[in-house]
């Protein structure tokens, strides 16, 4: 990759699968910073720079969100409701891509319906899917 990511979001409420991503991220070497958040809440805040982001010196701004669709409290649909609330430059140009363990057919059709779901992919994230993806969305940095 000849120019990386400045970000790429991981949102899910699992642990090992989280550091699976990132292991799967780093071999891919496409982003300069790896954010993990465990709910879809701590995403929000991420994104707008509230709650213990608030104070972060050089937060960056994701490029590429890998969002889970079954977390506790707030779900990948119930942030995806509020995503849509957030003001536009907290939302620009941002490639949100689904990536979930549901076999349930409803939730990919779901994922399609939604304007800000690019994509929808099965755990884990594998390193041929992540280099598809950073070539179909970021045509320019592959």
């Amino acid at each position: 990759m000849t120019t990386k990511l400045n970000c790429i979001l991981l949102i899910d409420d699992d642990e090992p699968t989280n550091f699976l991503n990132r292991i799967t991220v780093e071999q891919v070497n496409c982003t300069r910073h790896i954010q993990i958040v465990q709910s879809g809440q701590e995403a929000l805040d991420f994104l707008m720079h509230k709650g213990k982001y608030e104070y972060v010196p050089d937060l960056l701004h994701p490029d590429l969100i890998f969002l889970d669709i079954n977390m506790p409290a707030m779900d990948g649909w119930e942030f995806l409701s509020k995503y849509r609330q957030l003001p536009s430059e907290q939302k620009a140009c941002i490639v949100m891509i689904m990536l979930t363990t549901s076999l349930n057919p409803d939730d990919h059709l779901r994922a399609r319906e939604i304007p800000e779901v690019n994509g929808f992919e099965h755990k884990p994230l594998k390193v041929d899917r992540l280099k598809e993806i950073l070539k179909s969305y970021f045509p320019d940095k592959a």
